[in-house]
């Protein structure tokens, strides 16, 4: 069941966006005034900045909040805030289509939310349905405390989630496009469900490299030693945020700034848009901590993987594509590594003048790479020539 919560369109003004209100967080809102907290948030200031921030998107869109239940019966985990079985809810945004275009499910990474795609919405949605989604426990979502305790369980919060979200949008048959942790549990969530995926597209996935050398070594310092501790202690990065209350959106504004605006290679943020990020970025990240919590469990010290992907490419069933930017900090070897191992379709695609964060970093090109990827299942546009994309400045496709 999904509860619509707003409509937004290029015709409404970005101030009559954000007064849109929603029924479902009613219970998340503080009595006393934002400045009188320590940490100047709520959910109603999330929704409120995204609507903002996505304010600069012309394409009219439909923001609801997909009730996905307290977990299925089967579930390895369910979802609790108190002891009751009280219902969560996945935030999600789906934007007009043309009629028959193909569905493309967005799925962001860790320390994120659907927002992030904000530059890409408009030219994706020229040629498909696109449906993006906060995971469980980020952006507008529904926040539950985190009771996982294993890397199974872990996995099991986020998939079984998003295929309680699935069910009740009745989805099939779609594109799942999932970027960075996101594109860890799209690949996990293919591995499980295939029949729903028609095609996978990871963006700078996590996952796909093991552990090397240098990191082991560097773990049996003394250095080392205290930083996995740290690490395995359950500290997340947000924690600092949070710890420095209303300072915490001054620390925000300099990470977006140092982030998309000095060191993005591409089309840079103008200031509007970096204004409206800052924002949002803020807001999503200082609530309370909860899906965040699951980084000890999917990961080691490094950011690799504990169960690397590299190990499940053979059994692979859905068409994949890589996008990587040519700065990225994910290695696409890794990848390459994977192919070579897979029995289904599989291509790997560099983007130039763009680092982790491609959709933002390089957009006009990242959006080459996305119609070049699905161009099997999307309609020819009398406009673009798909042959040529791959041999373009624009995208580099990597041979096997």
């Amino acid at each position: 069941m999904a509860e619509n919560i707003g409509k937004s369109s290029n015709l409404q003004s970005s101030s009559s966006a954000t007064t849109t209100t929603t029924t479902t967080v009613s219970n998340t809102r503080s009595f006393w005034p934002s400045i009188l907290r320590w940490i100047p948030t709520s959910t109603d200031h999330i929704i409120n900045a995204e609507k903002r921030l996505l304010s600069l998107v012309k394409t009219p869109y439909v923001q609801e909040q997909v009730n996905i239940g307290s977990g299925p019966p089967d579930s390895r985990v369910r979802w609790f805030r108190s002891s009751s079985n009280e219902p969560q809810f996945i935030n999600t945004v789906t934007f007009d289509s043309k009629e028959d275009s193909p569905t493309l499910v967005m799925v962001h990474g860790y320390a994120a939310s659907q927002g992030f795609f904000f530059r890409n919405f408009d030219a994706l949605a020229s040629r498909f349905r696109v449906i993006a989604i906060d995971q469980l426990g980020w952006g507008g979502s529904s926040r539950p405390d985190f009771t996982c305790r294993t890397t199974e369980e872990t996995e099991s919060w986020f998939i079984d989630s998003f295929e309680e979200w699935r069910k009740a949008k009745n989805l099939s048959n779609f594109i799942l496009l999932g970027h960075s942790f996101g594109g860890y549990i799209a690949s996990k969530y293919a591995l499980k469900h295939p029949e729903h995926v028609q095609h996978l597209i990871l963006v700078g996935p996590a996952g796909f490299s093991s552990e090397t050398e240098r990191i082991t070594k560097f773990l049996e310092t003394w250095k080392g030693s205290i930083l996995n501790h740290i690490w395995e202690s359950g500290f997340t990065p947000l924690k600092i945020i949070r710890g420095l209350g209303p300072l915490g959106p001054d620390l925000v504004r300099r990470y977006t700034s140092g982030r998309f605006v000095k060191y993005t290679t591409g089309e840079i943020l103008n200031e509007s848009e970096t204004t409206l990020l800052t924002d949002y970025v803020y807001h999503t990240l200082a609530a309370k901590p909860s899906g965040e919590q699951c980084l000890k469990y999917i990961f080691s010290f490094g950011a690799f993987a504990r169960t690397p992907l590299l190990h499940s490419a053979s059994e692979w069933k859905v068409p994949t594509t890589f996008i990587y930017g040519f700065q990225d900090w994910m290695n696409y070897e890794g990848a390459q590594e994977a192919r070579k191992q897979m029995k289904v379709p599989c291509e790997i695609i560099r983007v130039p003048q763009a680092g982790h964060f491609v959709f933002i970093d390089n957009p006009s090109s990242f959006h080459s790479a996305m119609f070049y990827a699905c161009r099997r299942y999307l309609r020819p546009d009398p406009d673009m020539n798909t042959r040529s994309w791959d041999k373009s400045p624009r995208v580099m496709a990597l041979a096997p």
